[in-house]
């Protein structure tokens, strides 16, 4: 019992010790329609917000040549920062969540100086800076 009194009060103690923006924690799931792209926004606890796509049948040719991973595979998912260009990354894990909301065709979510919008062709994200990319199932682009 005392180890968690002490374990509560050390919890309490950084807890105030962070700036207000830093204790919000903010997770948001969203998917296409189609069920092929799934999409996660996250921020809080001192990291930067941050929104990953994932596309369930990959992204077409995602490099010339080849792209090794040291961890996870590559080419199913880009992510970018709120100011920062977006990038495919190596994944381990996924947004994959059935219970996601649909973000209906021509129809947009934004938050926190994101912006995706999801049309039959496909979804488009951008972020402040005007970063952002374009996936759908026949293609894909970082801009």
């Amino acid at each position: 019992m005392r180890a968690l009194v002490v374990l509560a009060v050390v919890v309490a103690a950084v807890t105030v010790a962070l700036p207000a923006s830093a204790r919000t924690v903010a997770y948001v799931s969203f998917r296409t329609p189609s069920k092929n792209i799934y999409c996660a926004y996250s921020s809080g606890l001192g990291s930067p917000a941050y929104l990953r796509c994932d596309i369930r049948s990959g992204l077409h040719h995602p490099t010339p040549g080849a792209h090794h991973c040291v961890e996870g595979v590559y080419g199913q998912s880009i992510g970018m920062t709120k100011t920062g260009a977006a990038q495919v990354l190596c994944i381990s894990d996924t947004t994959y969540n059935p219970q996601a909301r649909v973000l209906a065709y021509g129809t947009s979510w934004s938050r926190d100086g994101f912006r995706c919008t999801s049309r039959s062709s496909g979804l488009t994200c951008t972020n402040q800076r005007g970063h952002g990319f374009f996936l759908s199932r026949q293609s894909w682009k970082v801009h």
